[in-house]
């Protein structure tokens, strides 16, 4: 078995694998280069959309651990933890490409929306 063929069959490993690829966007995502600021605006919602899931799927994953035996949660932290933490790192990396798009294109800022 190629090591192509043991990825296809483990949907795990490719998870893995695509969370760290900060450079991949999602299916049908808009290329950066020529997006509008309608098409950056969507996609800097859905990435914020994703990654305030994200961060909450961490934020309880550490309130279960609390509960572990040392040996689980250390199995947790060595598994689950980075797979989650590197495709929430995926997800704030492609917002701030798409916060980026937004600015270049003339959009408001998402500090500018924040009220004192």
């Amino acid at each position: 078995m190629t090591p192509k063929e043991a990825t296809q069959d483990r949907p795990d490993v490719v998870a893995a694998i695509r969370g760290g690829d900060h450079d991949l966007g999602m299916e049908d995502e808009a290329d950066l280069a020529t997006a509008t600021l309608e098409q950056a605006q969507f996609w800097r919602n859905i990435y914020t959309e994703i990654l305030a899931m994200e961060e909450a799927v961490l934020e309880r994953i550490e309130q279960l651990m609390a509960d572990q035996s040392p040996q689980a949660r250390r199995e947790v932290e060595l598994t689950n933890v980075p797979v989650v933490a590197a495709q929430a790192e995926r997800f704030r990396s492609r917002l701030g490409f798409w916060e980026s798009a937004c600015e270049r294109l003339g959009g408001v800022d998402v500090a500018d929306l924040v009220t004192p």
